[in-house]
């Protein structure tokens, strides 16, 4: 773990200007516009990036598809040691990236280091130990015939990931890509995209071959909306909301009917049975809705509590979160950081206005703090008795704000849960391992944790169910996105 004298070191080195990665070189936007980086811990331009366009997304997909060929007909063993190698390097380099990342989307550095260069390190060397292992099949023909089913590349991979864990959710897609003999096209969100620039250069010091990997910066309207429309680009896998996940679909059947995979929103619930061990069950469901200030897709952003303790547990969580650090994301001892944009912060504020309006009950919270910082900082935010139908409940909120509700029924508590159009994740607390395994399979989730929340590694794939999204990443499972399948039938 990174020490707090490294991070003051780190905090105070200047950054440089983000340029581009294209075929191996590093170059601006073609039309020269750049962009500002404001860090969010407190308000002052960090860095300039290209502000990219299609003229720009062009050049990269034409480098990617250039070495797209030697890289696909490399052995997969050799693919597998230059990814390992990019892991390494990540690893080694783990507390500069991870200090990077935070003076630019102000997560906390205690759950950046580990969330952001250690999960990207892992996810490198895991996907580069299963190169070589990925088989096809023999068909159970009949006599006469020998069916075989094999596995190839799709060829060129665009990627767009979000600005909350830009190097873990960048990792889960390029590595998997390139592992399945894939070329890469990645553009990072513009409020987050230092870290990414910075990965794209230890991947080429890895041996990466030019042109294998490229970095696009630039807006969603004009770089993300040219990598969706591209004639040349195969796949499209994104990370972030519902509404650009949509546009996305859109500028597919709008152009060569690309396949696109999407991770999106969620309003993952937690329920809480009256036999549960409540405080740990508070300190899970806290930290699954307050680090990092609540800008998680899998965050617990609502609580369903057994009427009968509803109260109690209600009480434990004010107290968890009203004892909760929130401040200087660069500071070890911070347990919420910032907000990752000036514009997200006020999306957040409105919410909390209009939950109060719509007759929720604000336990604490709801307000921003540390404005004398220049930053963007809002305190974790309990709501409690909210309304089913309510905004609140039914719409993600990417902050620091939980919805408490009470229930009578398991019935009930089901019915509340999968009672929205997103179904990315979900928690259960209770010590009867009977309701666990059947809440496990009743609640409509891609990923359900029992007495804990959050933690799951790269060997378990993640994907949403309903509105949160469609293909998975992480696991062996994600590789699946990248391939193709082609049948060899054969006459004996």
């Amino acid at each position: 773990m990174i020490d707090q004298a490294r991070i003051d070191t780190l905090r105070a080195a200047p950054v440089a200007d983000g340029l581009n990665l294209i075929g191996g070189h590093r170059v601006a936007a073609a039309s020269g516009a750049t962009l500002d980086t404001i860090s969010p811990i407190d308000g002052t331009v960090l860095a300039r990036i290209a502000a990219s366009a299609a003229q720009d997304v062009d050049r990269a997909v034409a480098a990617a598809r250039k070495a797209f060929d030697s890289w696909s007909d490399m052995a997969p063993m050799a693919r597998g040691r230059i990814l390992q190698r990019i892991g390494d390097a990540i690893a080694a380099d783990a507390g500069t990236l991870a200090v990077l990342g935070v003076r630019d989307n102000g997560t906390e550095i205690a759950m950046a280091y580990k969330a952001e260069p250690m999960s990207a390190a892992a996810t490198f060397r895991y996907y580069g130990e299963l190169c070589g292992k990925d088989y096809g099949q023999i068909a159970p023909t009949a006599p006469g015939a020998l069916g075989l089913v094999h596995h190839e590349p799709v060829g060129v991979v665009g990627a767009i990931v979000p600005w909350n864990f830009p190097l873990m959710i960048a990792a889960w897609k390029v590595a998997a890509a390139l592992a399945a003999g894939n070329t890469v096209v990645l553009k990072p969100a513009e409020v987050a995209s230092l870290s990414l620039l910075r990965l794209g250069d230890m991947a080429q010091e890895a041996g990466l071959p030019a042109g294998v990997l490229n970095i696009v910066t630039g807006t969603g309207a004009a770089a993300g909306d040219a990598l969706a429309r591209h004639m040349d680009v195969d796949v499209l896998a994104f990370t972030g909301s519902g509404p650009v996940g949509r546009k996305l679909l859109k500028a597919s059947a709008q152009s060569n009917l690309k396949r696109v995979y999407l991770e999106l929103g969620g309003k993952s619930p937690c329920v809480v049975f009256a036999d549960a061990d409540l405080p740990a069950a508070a300190k899970a469901v806290a930290g699954g809705i307050f680090r990092d200030s609540g800008q998680v897709c899998i965050a617990a952003a609502r609580v369903m509590v057994e009427r009968s303790v509803h109260a109690e547990f209600v009480t434990l969580l004010v107290q968890a979160a009203e004892a909760m650090r929130v401040g200087d994301p660069l500071d070890l001892s911070t347990q919420a950081g910032a907000i990752a944009s000036e514009v997200q912060m006020h999306k957040i504020l409105t919410a909390c206005r209009d939950a109060e309006a719509a007759g929720a009950d604000l336990r604490t919270g709801g307000r921003q703090i540390h404005t004398d910082t220049g930053g963007y900082y809002i305190s974790p935010t309990i709501f409690d008795n909210a309304p089913q139908n309510s905004a609140l409940v039914q719409e993600e909120i990417f902050g620091p704000v939980l919805a408490a509700q009470p229930f009578d029924t398991e019935d009930q508590a089901v019915a509340m849960a999968n009672g929205t159009s997103y179904g990315l994740a979900a928690g259960v607390f209770t010590r009867d391992v009977s309701r666990a395994h059947r809440m496990v399979g009743r609640l409509r989730a891609g990923v359900v944790h029992v007495n804990t929340y959050g933690g799951a590694d790269i060997t378990v794939p993640l994907g949403g169910h309903g509105q949160s999204g469609n293909g998975h990443d992480k696991s062996p499972h994600a590789l699946d996105k990248f391939r193709n399948l082609k049948t060899a039938w054969i006459a004996l």
